[in-house]
């Protein structure tokens, strides 16, 4: 197993619920695939450092978790056609 860490932007512009039921479908989606989520951190609203999709802020999300080798990219597959994400990335943590 390797241990990984996904950085998720959430639109700032949708309700409570609907950012928590994304980030809730992000980790429903990592252990489906077989991985196990072990922490999420969340930083609040917090300014871009550039306009994406005519949008100054975001709401970011950490989440870490341990996973096989073909998790990582079974996720972004599904995170890349989620329309409240802005941004993504998933990188594999070294020991």
């Amino acid at each position: 197993m390797n241990q990984y860490e996904l950085a998720l932007v959430v639109n700032a512009k949708i309700e409570d619920e609907a950012r928590t039921a994304t980030v809730e479908a992000v980790k429903e989606l990592i252990v489906r695939f077989g991985g196990a989520v072990t922490n999420v951190d969340e930083w609040g609203k917090k300014r871009l450092a550039y306009e994406v999709q005519k949008m100054k802020e975001g709401f970011y999300y950490f989440i870490k978790f341990d996973a096989d080798s073909t998790c990582p990219g079974e996720v972004e597959d599904r995170i890349r056609i989620m329309e409240n994400v802005i941004r993504f990335l998933c990188i594999r943590q070294d020991a």
